[in-house]
């Protein structure tokens, strides 16, 4: 399984990171959910991750908030905001630190598996279906 491309999702809702996870293991993908940064920035899959699927705003630190924390650990990993509350200015900040789209709940599944398979090229899940 190690060559099974991992996503990690980060979200606060419980129910979006069950679906968002159910939707990757569909494709095939692995994927394992956090329910906080802080929990995802301590788990044993944050080197792993081929690309993380992320809420921007969560309790105690942000999406946004992580993804500098990433950088700043010089961490390479792809990520697409997920949120309900869609901002430009947010937006545009997170895309210019390099993000791979920034999409709004509820988001279409096509476009995500497409954003994912983007996000990990080179992973093997350029041909995924679903």
């Amino acid at each position: 399984m190690a060559n099974i491309p991992l996503i990690s999702i980060v979200d606060d809702d419980e129910p979006i990171r069950d679906a968002i996870c159910s939707l990757m293991e569909s494709v095939g993908l692995r994927a394992y959910a956090f329910a906080s940064a802080e929990e995802f920035l301590k788990s044993p899959y944050l080197n792993e991750t081929s690309c993380l699927i992320c809420d921007v705003q969560m309790p105690n630190m942000s999406g946004i908030e992580l993804q500098r924390v990433l950088i700043a650990q010089a961490s390479r990993i792809p990520i697409i905001f997920i949120t309900a509350f869609p901002d430009e200015a947010v937006e545009s900040r997170a895309m210019k630190a390099g993000a791979v789209c920034f999409l709004s709940k509820p988001f279409d599944a096509h476009e995500i598996v497409r954003y994912v398979a983007k996000a990990a090229e080179g992973t093997g899940i350029d041909t995924l279906e679903i």
